[in-house]
């Protein structure tokens, strides 16, 4: 498929999106996928788009320039994994029962905005929650969705060469008190929630499914199943 600027996609021809969906994988494991997913495509824009959904062990990760101030323990003695990544944003946590979604999107086929990019990673959350009968929301200038004040959703992203990598992550029904250990997001004033506390009998591999679909209408993308494992 051969693409421009101005018409980044053929008419009538849906680009084509893999859909990766694992269980629980170390964080370090999914960064290197995704550092060599993109690899590829800077090489060759022609390849299709990925998507990664995932959970991972608890894990702490820090945005480029995010500040250790925001950080409630001694990064020296904790006992969960921290790692300083490529995206924007300051610290979060992950861990099981937060589905996390990693799009290796060529925007060149999307469009070559990242305010546009950003909220439509919202607008997935938004209309998977929808579904369930809540009412997210975006906080203006802020990134993310909210429901009845607690942040369920945060974004972060890299873009290389319209590349993109890292995305977003949507608490359906994790332990959150490894989030007690930071200020997520650099933000004091809003609570992280998650899903449960609102649908106490929330089925995360539902919500899985729920993302996938919605992904691909927010996206307007032909989504592949793909069955590839991840060693880790």
């Amino acid at each position: 498929m051969e693409y421009s600027p101005s018409n980044p996609i053929p008419p009538g021809q849906l680009r084509r999106c893999i859909v990766q969906s694992f269980g629980i994988i170390p964080y370090k494991v999914v960064w290197d996928k995704q550092r060599s997913l993109v690899k590829q495509r800077l090489k060759d824009p022609s390849l299709d788009d990925i998507l990664l959904l995932l959970e991972h062990p608890p894990v702490y990760t820090l945005g480029t320039g995010a500040s250790l101030e925001y950080l409630k323990f001694d990064s020296n003695i904790i006992t969960e994994e921290i790692y300083r990544i490529e995206r924007g944003g300051e610290v979060t946590y992950h861990c099981p029962g937060q589905l996390v979604g990693y799009p290796i999107l060529n925007l060149r086929y999307y469009s070559q905005d990242l305010h546009w990019y950003l909220r439509q990673l919202e607008e997935v959350i938004i209309q998977v929650i929808k579904g369930y009968g809540l009412s997210g929301e975006r906080i203006t200038g802020l990134t993310g969705v909210w429901v009845n004040g607690y942040k369920i959703a945060a974004i972060g992203i890299k873009v290389s060469r319209w590349i993109t990598m890292h995305g977003f992550s949507l608490n359906v029904c994790p332990d959150l008190t490894g989030f007690n250990q930071i200020i997520p997001c650099g933000i004091e004033d809003k609570p992280v929630g998650s899903l449960a506390q609102f649908i106490p009998n929330i089925d995360l591999e539902i919500v899985r499914k729920d993302i996938i679909k919605l992904f691909s209408q927010v996206f307007q993308v032909e989504l592949i199943i793909s069955n590839v494992k991840v060693n880790g």
